[in-house]
């Protein structure tokens, strides 16, 4: 009896200890919360959006920059500045003074004109009056400004075949030489100085266009001079190219004075407005630059060293 007893309170005890150490119900297991995956803890690679990054990190847009300065003046300008010399001293002063570069083309008026046409210069130095007139007419041009003159003469071999030495007129001289068949060398380009010839021409009521003897060399003035020399033929040119040339060709001054002889230059700026390529303040600059004393004390003394006597006269500011 006493046995049985003990092992009833031996079982009750070891009952009790087990209830105690077991977990309650609802209680929260004391076992690890398993890791999450790892791709999960890693942050996203993808770029944040802009309305997720503080202002103060954005990095600001850029502001436009001012615009460059064009530093090139693009001068479409007859052979007879070019082929005299005139420009060589001109052209260095003005960049000096103003840091522009001269990009010059030496074309006949006629080229020049039309380059201004489609806008391809800044401005124009030119000699053909009548085309420059109608060039001011389509709007492309602006600011024609008288800048200087020579004259225009008749030269030919010394032999002089059709006897025009001395003449007063240059209508009679053209006369003679169209009688004698004599050979004329024409420029043919459309140059101020072709169609200063082709007017004489017309104004004697004489067609060249069916005679043998009357030839076209097709380019400019101290090419033409060259040729004229070689054939022994009769042209006209301009008095500053045909005296820089003169000691390189074989022909003489038969026919100079006549009023319809005098050749004109103007400075036309091209209209930025018409076209937004065109180097405006450039092409302004250059014409101011023509036009100003001491531009035009230059033009004075131009060849007065040299040739004894002025390739040029300057007109700034004179009626035309």
């Amino acid at each position: 009896m006493k046995k049985l007893m003990i092992f009833e309170l031996l079982f009750l005890i070891l009952f009790g200890l087990a209830q105690a150490c077991a977990p309650s119900p609802g209680a929260p297991s004391s076992s690890p919360t398993p890791a999450p995956p790892v791709s999960a803890s890693l942050p996203s690679t993808a770029a944040p959006s802009a309305a997720s990054v503080p202002t103060t990190f954005l990095t600001p847009a850029p502001t436009e920059s001012p615009k460059e300065v064009i530093k090139d003046v693009i001068l479409s300008t007859t052979t007879s500045t070019q082929d005299s010399g005139l420009l060589d001293l001109l052209i260095p002063v003005f960049e000096k003074q103003t840091g522009y570069r001269v990009k010059t083309i030496a074309v006949g008026s006629g080229q020049a004109i039309a380059m201004g046409q489609r806008g391809e210069a800044d401005v124009l130095l030119v000699h053909s009056p009548a085309a420059e007139l109608q060039f001011m007419t389509t709007g492309a041009g602006i600011n024609r400004r008288l800048v200087m003159h020579n004259d225009f003469i008749i030269i030919g071999p010394s032999s002089d075949p059709a006897g025009i030495k001395g003449e007063s007129s240059a209508a009679r001289a053209l006369e003679k030489i169209f009688q004698a068949k004599a050979v004329f060398l024409s420029r043919g380009d459309e140059s101020g100085t072709h169609a200063l010839e082709k007017s004489l021409w017309k104004n004697a009521s004489l067609d060249t266009s069916s005679q043998s003897w009357y030839q076209q060399s097709g380019q400019g003035m101290g090419a033409t001079l060259n040729i004229a020399s070689e054939k022994g033929a009769y042209t006209i040119s301009d008095r500053a190219t045909f005296l820089s040339s003169s000691r390189n060709i074989g022909l003489q001054i038969l026919v100079e004075g006549d009023k319809s002889l005098l050749n004109i230059y103007h400075v036309i700026q091209i209209d930025p407005a018409k076209f937004p390529r065109v180097n405006g303040a450039g092409g302004k600059a250059f014409a101011d630059f023509m036009v100003s004393p001491e531009a035009q004390d230059l033009i004075g003394k131009f060849g007065v060293e040299k040739y004894g006597q002025p390739l040029f006269f300057p007109d700034a500011g004179k009626p035309e």
